[in-house]
Protein backbone atom coordinates (compact mmCIF):
# COMPACT_ATOMS: atom_id res chain seq x y z
CA UNK A 1 0.00 0.00 0.00
CA UNK A 2 1.28 3.44 -0.95
CA UNK A 3 1.73 5.75 2.04
CA UNK A 4 2.72 9.37 2.61
CA UNK A 5 4.14 10.83 5.82
CA UNK A 6 4.95 14.55 5.96
CA UNK A 7 7.43 16.25 8.29
CA UNK A 8 8.33 19.87 9.07
CA UNK A 9 11.61 20.74 7.38
CA UNK A 10 12.84 22.69 10.43
CA UNK A 11 13.77 21.42 13.92
CA UNK A 12 12.32 19.50 15.64
CA UNK A 13 11.21 18.00 12.26
CA UNK A 14 7.82 17.05 13.68
CA UNK A 15 5.51 14.75 11.79
CA UNK A 16 2.71 16.77 10.14
CA UNK A 17 0.47 13.86 9.16
CA UNK A 18 -0.01 10.59 7.31
CA UNK A 19 -2.10 9.54 4.35
CA UNK A 20 -2.89 6.04 3.09
CA UNK A 21 -5.66 6.73 0.54
CA UNK A 22 -4.12 6.70 -2.95
CA UNK A 23 -6.22 9.56 -4.35
CA UNK A 24 -5.36 11.77 -1.35
CA UNK A 25 -1.67 10.88 -1.64
CA UNK A 26 -1.64 11.64 -5.38
CA UNK A 27 -3.26 15.03 -4.72
CA UNK A 28 -0.77 15.86 -1.95
CA UNK A 29 2.18 14.83 -4.12
CA UNK A 30 0.81 16.92 -7.01
CA UNK A 31 1.15 19.92 -4.71
CA UNK A 32 4.93 19.41 -4.83
CA UNK A 33 4.91 19.33 -8.62
CA UNK A 34 5.38 15.55 -8.70
CA UNK A 35 3.01 13.07 -10.29
CA UNK A 36 1.89 9.73 -8.86
CA UNK A 37 0.03 7.15 -10.94
CA UNK A 38 -0.85 3.47 -10.84
CA UNK A 39 -0.01 1.12 -13.69
CA UNK A 40 -1.20 -2.42 -14.33
CA UNK A 41 0.73 -4.98 -16.34
CA UNK A 42 -0.64 -5.59 -19.83
CA UNK A 43 0.54 -9.20 -19.66
CA UNK A 44 1.07 -11.61 -16.78
CA UNK A 45 4.61 -11.77 -15.41
CA UNK A 46 6.36 -15.03 -14.49
CA UNK A 47 7.52 -15.54 -10.89
CA UNK A 48 11.10 -14.50 -11.73
CA UNK A 49 10.66 -12.17 -14.71
CA UNK A 50 13.58 -11.24 -16.93
CA UNK A 51 14.01 -7.60 -17.91
CA UNK A 52 12.52 -8.38 -21.33
CA UNK A 53 9.39 -9.85 -19.67
CA UNK A 54 8.96 -6.69 -17.60
CA UNK A 55 9.49 -4.40 -20.58
CA UNK A 56 6.96 -6.37 -22.63
CA UNK A 57 4.35 -6.36 -19.86
CA UNK A 58 4.56 -2.55 -19.55
CA UNK A 59 5.42 -1.68 -23.18
CA UNK A 60 2.28 0.39 -23.73
CA UNK A 61 2.74 2.43 -20.56
CA UNK A 62 6.45 2.97 -21.28
CA UNK A 63 5.65 4.16 -24.82
CA UNK A 64 2.89 6.47 -23.55
CA UNK A 65 5.20 7.98 -20.92
CA UNK A 66 8.08 8.39 -23.40
CA UNK A 67 5.78 10.23 -25.80
CA UNK A 68 4.32 12.44 -23.06
CA UNK A 69 7.59 13.31 -21.33
CA UNK A 70 10.13 13.19 -24.13
CA UNK A 71 12.04 10.36 -22.49
CA UNK A 72 14.57 8.73 -24.81
CA UNK A 73 15.71 5.69 -22.86
CA UNK A 74 14.67 3.34 -20.09
CA UNK A 75 16.08 0.45 -18.11
CA UNK A 76 15.13 -2.03 -15.41
CA UNK A 77 16.92 -1.87 -12.06
CA UNK A 78 16.80 -4.54 -9.36
CA UNK A 79 17.91 -4.29 -5.76
CA UNK A 80 17.97 -7.24 -3.38
CA UNK A 81 19.20 -7.75 0.18
CA UNK A 82 22.22 -9.66 -1.15
CA UNK A 83 23.19 -7.11 -3.84
CA UNK A 84 26.96 -6.59 -3.44
CA UNK A 85 26.72 -2.78 -3.74
CA UNK A 86 23.53 -2.26 -1.71
CA UNK A 87 25.24 -0.30 1.10
CA UNK A 88 27.13 2.02 -1.26
CA UNK A 89 24.09 2.58 -3.46
CA UNK A 90 21.89 3.35 -0.47
CA UNK A 91 24.38 5.95 0.74
CA UNK A 92 24.57 7.52 -2.74
CA UNK A 93 20.79 8.05 -2.82
CA UNK A 94 20.36 9.12 0.85
CA UNK A 95 21.75 12.64 0.45
CA UNK A 96 19.41 15.36 -0.78
CA UNK A 97 19.97 16.07 -4.48
CA UNK A 98 18.40 17.41 -7.66
CA UNK A 99 18.57 16.35 -11.30
CA UNK A 100 18.55 18.26 -14.57
CA UNK A 101 16.25 15.48 -15.78
CA UNK A 102 12.94 14.26 -14.35
CA UNK A 103 13.31 11.31 -12.00
CA UNK A 104 10.86 8.70 -13.28
CA UNK A 105 10.41 5.38 -11.50
CA UNK A 106 7.82 2.67 -11.86
CA UNK A 107 7.86 -0.05 -9.18
CA UNK A 108 7.27 -3.49 -10.68
CA UNK A 109 7.78 -5.22 -7.33
CA UNK A 110 8.99 -4.37 -3.85
CA UNK A 111 9.14 -0.84 -2.48
CA UNK A 112 11.23 2.20 -1.60
CA UNK A 113 10.82 5.59 0.01
CA UNK A 114 11.11 8.90 -1.87
CA UNK A 115 11.57 12.04 0.22
CA UNK A 116 10.39 15.21 -1.52
CA UNK A 117 11.56 18.48 0.08
CA UNK A 118 9.03 21.16 -0.84
CA UNK A 119 7.20 24.12 0.66
CA UNK A 120 8.47 23.90 4.25
CA UNK A 121 7.97 20.14 4.48
CA UNK A 122 9.51 16.81 3.63
CA UNK A 123 7.01 14.40 2.11
CA UNK A 124 8.09 10.78 2.60
CA UNK A 125 6.34 8.80 -0.13
CA UNK A 126 6.49 5.03 0.18
CA UNK A 127 6.05 3.59 -3.31
CA UNK A 128 5.28 -0.05 -4.00
CA UNK A 129 4.39 -2.38 -6.84
CA UNK A 130 2.20 -0.61 -9.38
CA UNK A 131 3.28 2.93 -8.42
CA UNK A 132 4.76 5.39 -10.92
CA UNK A 133 6.39 8.53 -9.57
CA UNK A 134 7.61 11.42 -11.70
CA UNK A 135 9.68 14.06 -9.91
CA UNK A 136 10.23 17.12 -12.12
CA UNK A 137 13.78 18.22 -12.87
CA UNK A 138 15.13 20.44 -10.08
CA UNK A 139 13.01 18.89 -7.31
CA UNK A 140 15.07 18.49 -4.10
CA UNK A 141 14.68 14.88 -2.93
CA UNK A 142 16.40 11.70 -1.79
CA UNK A 143 15.57 8.01 -1.89
CA UNK A 144 15.96 5.21 0.64
CA UNK A 145 16.02 1.53 -0.19
CA UNK A 146 16.19 0.46 3.47
CA UNK A 147 18.87 -1.78 4.95
CA UNK A 148 17.44 -4.86 3.22
CA UNK A 149 16.34 -3.51 -0.18
CA UNK A 150 13.97 -5.44 -2.39
CA UNK A 151 12.55 -3.81 -5.48
CA UNK A 152 12.48 -3.93 -9.25
CA UNK A 153 11.78 -0.68 -11.07
CA UNK A 154 11.63 0.72 -14.57
CA UNK A 155 13.53 4.00 -14.93
CA UNK A 156 13.05 6.48 -17.78
CA UNK A 157 15.51 9.18 -18.88
CA UNK A 158 15.60 12.06 -21.36
CA UNK A 159 19.30 11.41 -22.01
CA UNK A 160 21.15 8.15 -22.62
CA UNK A 161 23.50 9.03 -19.75
CA UNK A 162 20.85 8.09 -17.18
CA UNK A 163 21.03 9.03 -13.49
CA UNK A 164 23.12 12.13 -12.71
CA UNK A 165 22.68 14.04 -9.44
CA UNK A 166 23.76 17.39 -8.05
CA UNK A 167 23.86 17.22 -4.26
CA UNK A 168 22.37 20.22 -2.43
CA UNK A 169 24.60 19.99 0.65
CA UNK A 170 21.53 20.31 2.90
CA UNK A 171 21.74 17.88 5.85
CA UNK A 172 17.92 17.55 6.08
CA UNK A 173 18.09 13.87 5.08
CA UNK A 174 19.93 13.14 8.33
CA UNK A 175 17.04 14.56 10.40
CA UNK A 176 14.12 12.62 8.90
CA UNK A 177 13.53 8.92 9.76
CA UNK A 178 15.02 6.46 7.27
CA UNK A 179 13.10 3.68 5.56
CA UNK A 180 12.48 0.78 7.89
CA UNK A 181 11.28 -1.79 5.41
CA UNK A 182 9.09 -2.98 2.64
CA UNK A 183 5.36 -2.50 2.15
Amino acid sequence: MTQLTSYDDQPPFAEQGRLSDFASIAAAVAGTGARLERWAAQAPLPDAPADADIEAAYAGEIARLKARGGYQSHDVIRMTPDHPARVELRQKFLAEHVHDDDEVRFFVEGSGLFYIHHGGAVHALECGAGDLIVLPAGTPHWFDTGEHPRFTAIRLFTTPDGWAARYTGDAIALAIPTYAGAL
